[in-house]
């Protein structure tokens, strides 16, 4: 899987539901640059997803089955919480 710009990035970030819009919009400009190729990978796979499972899994309505993507749900969390 290619990695994608950084614009490209930002703007698979712009959701139809603004709560993930909170949490995408600062994780993206302040640590995806620092994440290994690895992480990138999996947090474009996320983007992947649809908003009403991404809000199910952030909200903790449910448990993501991919064990890679909910350790990126968690990593996403904990950056947004203070």
């Amino acid at each position: 899987m290619e990695l994608m710009n950084i614009a490209r990035v930002r703007w698979a970030c712009r959701r139809g539901m603004l709560e993930l819009d909170v949490l995408f919009q600062p994780f993206v400009e302040n640590v995806y640059p620092e994440l290994s190729d690895e992480d990138k990978q999996t947090f474009i796979r996320l983007l992947e997803c649809e908003d009403p499972e991404l809000f199910a899994w952030f909200m903790g309505h449910e448990q993501c089955p991919d064990a890679a993507l909910a350790e990126m749900v968690v990593k996403v969390r904990g950056r947004n919480t203070p």
